[in-house]
């Protein structure tokens, strides 16, 4: 059950997108940016406002891989794992990555510092292996430089 300020939260979101045709999308984006993830109890406002079911709202939230059921930890790193990636050794770049911060896709580390996700093309196969960092995509990444990159985030 969302409290008093959440819904009042959701209304000014709802609001926003009354008049857009197929707003369901707009509106898990808008609720995503104001609190990073699509938290649990907003799901069933979303569906009632919508009239569909909240298994169709948690069935979108589910399929698009950008949207968080969680929060995510302060440092978002996405490594690429496209076939022009993989073919540079994106696989084991991945593999490194996954078992130094000891969490698998999807996953954010205990402390909190980083979430690590899976992308299926950055457009940069030309420098692949590719990974973006915060929103910054970085080329020819190597086991040093994904080290080096873990390392600043925190992990």
């Amino acid at each position: 059950m969302a409290d008093a300020q959440t819904i009042e939260i959701m209304q000014g979101i709802l609001a926003r997108h009354a008049k857009q045709e197929g707003p369901l999308l707009p509106i898990l984006h808008s609720v995503q940016a104001e609190y990073g993830f699509i938290p649990a109890d907003v799901v069933q406002i979303i569906a009632d406002h919508l009239n569909i079911t909240r298994a169709e709202v948690h069935g979108v939230i589910s399929f698009y891989h950008d949207f968080r059921d969680a929060p995510a930890g302060k440092h978002v790193i996405k490594i690429c794992r496209a076939e022009a990636c993989q073919s540079v050794g994106a696989n084991a770049l991945s593999d490194r990555a996954l078992e130094k911060l000891g969490v698998e896709w999807g996953g954010t580390t205990t402390n909190g510092a980083v979430t690590i996700e899976a992308v299926y093309c950055l457009g940069l196969c030309a420098c692949a292996p590719a990974a973006m960092v915060d929103g910054k995509v970085i080329g020819r990444v190597d086991g040093a430089k994904l080290d080096k990159l873990l390392a600043e985030a925190g992990a």
